[in-house]
């Protein structure tokens, strides 16, 4: 089993910066492709960014390009979203997951989940 725990999230201006965390227990994150993934109110939830086991492969939706970077530190069990120039539609509940495959959890297939954590977007 893992626990992930989200971190990070709060209320940021228009163009402000973020940076979420999400902290793993029970089993080295090494073994798992990781995810973030938000969902916003009356929307389904959408994948963001996603990174390899070892981090070399990342997948980012095109409305975050430029703007998002997601990273992983495999010794800490943690893995990262830095996020710059956030815009109002950025509001959503963030999530991590972690799933066996990098090309599953691109896809929304994943092992485990965490809670979530608020970001908003003031304009």
């Amino acid at each position: 089993q893992v626990q992930l725990v989200e971190s990070g999230g709060g209320l940021v201006q228009t163009g402000g910066s973020l940076r979420l965390s999400c902290a793993a227990s029970g089993r080295t994150l090494s073994g798992y492709a990781m995810g973030w993934f938000r969902q916003a109110p009356g929307k389904e939830r959408e994948v963001v960014a996603v990174i390899s086991r070892s981090g070399g492969s990342t997948y980012y939706t095109d409305s975050v390009k430029g703007r998002f970077t997601i990273a992983r530190d495999n010794a800490k069990n943690i893995m990262y979203l830095q996020m710059h120039s956030l815009k109002p539609e950025d509001t959503a509940v963030y999530y991590c997951a972690a799933g066996s495959y990098y090309s599953d959890v691109r896809v929304g297939k994943h092992d485990y989940w965490g809670q979530g954590t608020q970001v908003t977007v003031s304009s």
